[in-house]
């Protein structure tokens, strides 16, 4: 379940990717054009940080690294580093799986790095709650 695009050798386009989010398919669009949209960041299909990621969607904007996000099997994985502060400008607007997500972050520096997995529309709104603390 969740599994991820992990074959290196096999570069997707960006709908190979949506359609391999199966049920989730409609978040992983919808995520993706309100970053490029919205907020104006440029996107790079990569295989980053190793072979158990795979394959995924960064964003950026003036050069500055906004997030990946990651194709799954009827999932979409937002990775996102935060900073504390921006982490509580949003935390208790978040569901309780976002709350939980922030509680469980890797640390890095003055924040960290969540993994947050959207599979529903709630968690689709709580990854662009995320987004935003991040812009």
């Amino acid at each position: 379940m969740y599994e991820r695009m992990l074959n290196r050798t096999a570069e997707p386009c960006f709908d190979e990717m949506a359609v391999y989010c199966g049920t989730a398919e409609l978040f992983f669009r919808v995520l993706n054009r309100q970053l490029s949209d919205e907020y104006e960041t440029q996107l790079r299909i990569r295989f980053p940080y190793g072979k158990k990621y795979g394959w995924g969607v960064k964003h950026e904007r003036k050069k500055k690294h906004i997030c990946d996000i990651f194709a799954e099997k009827d999932a979409v994985n937002l990775m996102i580093h935060l900073s504390n502060s921006q982490i509580e400008s949003v935390y208790a607007d978040l569901s309780a799986y976002g709350r939980e997500a922030c509680d469980q972050k890797y640390p890095c520096g003055d924040g960290g790095w969540l993994h947050y997995r959207i599979v529903s529309e709630e968690g689709l709104t709580d990854a662009l709650k995320l987004v935003a603390a991040r812009l």
